[in-house]
């Protein structure tokens, strides 16, 4: 495998700088399965008030907070409603069945937003025949539909729907904090509609490991247990807190230079012959890459990148998503740019 210089893969690739090392190398530590690490918990109590939420929980990855929300808020048999690219339904092997027996019903979106009316028809009616509408999920920004953001409307109106039916709500907000930066709306506004909210460190924030599950009390001291069944309790956590801090601290407000640079690559492919660019759905920090060039596959594209040392991944047959990041800079995004315009010429 050649090497990546240009890693556009994702923005998970991102590798902690050297202040933020020394910030875990000197962290404060305890015992977190006693609630004694002191890091950790400035942690949790930061992105609970962050989010508006009365409490909050440290896991070690954001699929591992979306499925505890889930075993939280559901029964078994019940049904989830969820996008249907959402990370829930499309990257996180089954978990909802296989965790909590319950079973997602995908309402197909328009840039990953759900209609309203299609969120009405998807709940299930009252009856014997069908499982109980048991969740609403939202995905904010929206991976698959190229880091879109679900509008602070549109949650409005669900929230509306959902308390209606009396019907939970969970947030996956991996990349909420590409919402906020890009919108400028506080991540509280948006949180505020949910009954809980995941929130990623390891993606765009660049901390090694890391996401936070908030809620109400009562909801986080169910979701602790939750978290010790499915293995994610750990002791000398602050390490890792102290890592969330930092970026919670130094790497909020530069997610708008990612943003910049997705706009830039995503400027430069729309002029190569053979690319479309929908330039609606780059709202953040990712381009989905559609190929109209019937010489190229999504996969062939993304081997010759990989030759020229960079990364980047087919969706499908389609479309090469780029994801911009802390480690990637103004320069690389044009070198990359040239790059894509050669091998297309070839």
């Amino acid at each position: 495998m050649s090497e990546i210089r240009i890693d556009l893969r994702s923005d998970t690739v991102t590798k902690p700088s050297p202040e933020m090392r020394a910030a875990m190398a000197s962290a404060e530590v305890g015992d977190d399965v006693y609630g004694e690490d002191p890091t950790i918990n400035r942690l949790q109590e930061r992105v609970a008030a962050l989010l508006g939420k009365e409490a909050a929980l440290f896991v070690p990855s954001g699929t591992m907070s979306n499925q505890i929300a889930i075993k939280c808020l559901t029964q078994p048999g019940d049904e989830i409603i969820c996008e249907y690219e959402s990370h829930i339904y499309t990257y996180e092997a089954s978990g909802p069945a296989f965790n909590s027996l319950v079973m997602p019903r995908p309402v197909k979106g328009y840039y990953g937003v759900m209609a309203i009316e299609d969120v009405v028809k998807a709940i299930r009616p009252d009856n014997i025949h069908s499982g109980p509408t048991g969740l609403i999920e939202v995905e904010n920004t929206h991976n698959r539909a190229g880091g879109t953001i679900y509008p602070l409307v549109e949650i409005e109106k669900l929230a509306e729907i959902a308390n209606e039916h009396r019907i939970p709500m969970h947030l996956d907000g991996a990349r909420l904090m590409n919402a906020a930066v890009s919108t400028g709306i506080a991540p509280a506004e948006y949180a505020k509609y949910f009954d809980s909210v995941s929130l990623c460190l390891s993606k765009g924030l660049g901390a090694p490991i890391g996401s936070v599950l908030s809620g109400s009390r009562s909801f986080i001291a169910k979701a602790l247990r939750v978290r010790k069944i499915f293995g994610g309790a750990m002791r000398q956590v602050g390490i890792l807190a102290s890592a969330g801090l930092y970026a919670l601290d130094h790497n909020v407000q530069r997610l708008k230079i990612d943003h910049e640079n997705a706009w830039l690559l995503a400027q430069g492919l729309s002029e190569i012959e053979g690319l479309y660019i929908d330039k609606q759905q780059v709202q953040t920090n990712m381009v989905m890459i559609f190929t109209r060039s019937p010489r190229w596959t999504t996969e062939k594209i993304v081997q010759q990148l990989l030759e020229k040392g960079i990364g980047m991944n087919a969706v499908d047959s389609e479309r090469i998503r780029a994801v911009t990041h802390l480690d990637v800079n103004r320069d690389q995004i044009l070198e990359t740019i040239e790059i894509f315009k050669k091998i297309m010429e070839a």
